[in-house]
């Protein structure tokens, strides 16, 4: 394990634990339904997760699906998710021990921090609105958690020297535009069907908030 690779890994293992602690386990362990929500969301995750494409070791692209994860959970169940979903990949040899500190910072902690980022600043900022809320808080951050993380991961490959910037460039980077709409369709129409049939599932939504014209 390069001094990069182990830096990434003990970055974000300490964001990891830290975010944990701040989880209320006893609430929890007596919410049913919460538990059954981070069951399924981490079995769907880990399903969806293990459909890739690449040809370079590494250099493999997947649908996240974080913002929506992030605005169903909230952002401290969805770090836990990820974590657990990753380990689990890892496990099983989807993914390599070495990157297991650069996949979880870039792949998942970044994507999720990103998105609640945009939803906090438009929940606060932008005047509340259905249309606000599936197009600027879930579908935009779509797009664009997977172009950071594949921008940065490819970056990260380069240089940790693993692979060549060519490489990356054309077997990795070049992809980024055609997972864009994709993946924005995927995490909008998630959120729009969960809004409209499950809303109570949704940690980030309330109807007085975003349907009530006078609040």
């Amino acid at each position: 394990m390069t001094d990069l690779e182990m830096f990434s890994l003990m970055l974000y293992l300490g964001i990891f634990f830290y975010v944990c602690k701040q989880i209320n386990w006893a609430y929890l362990v007596t919410q049913k339904h919460v538990q059954h929500l981070i069951f399924g969301s981490t079995a769907a995750l880990f399903f969806l997760w293990t459909f890739r494409a690449g040809i370079y070791e590494g250099l493999h692209v997947h649908f996240l699906w974080l913002s929506a994860l992030t605005l169903t959970l909230g952002f401290r169940y969805a770090i836990l998710v990820t974590g657990i979903v990753l380990l689990a990949l890892t496990v099983v040899g989807k993914e390599t021990w070495s990157m297991f500190g650069a996949n979880g910072l870039f792949g998942a902690m970044l994507p999720i921090m990103l998105t609640y980022a945009i939803y906090s600043f438009a929940f606060h900022r932008v005047p509340r609105h259905l249309f606000v809320y599936v197009f600027l808080c879930s579908f935009f951050p779509g797009a664009l958690i997977i172009a950071v993380k594949m921008g940065l991961l490819g970056g990260f490959y380069a240089l940790n020297g693993l692979h060549s910037w060519q490489i990356v460039v054309d077997n990795y980077e070049v992809l980024i535009p055609l997972l864009l709409f994709p993946e924005a369709m995927l995490n909008g129409m998630t959120m729009t069907l969960l809004i409209i049939y499950k809303p109570h599932w949704v940690y980030t939504w309330n109807d007085e908030s975003f349907l009530d014209p006078e609040t």
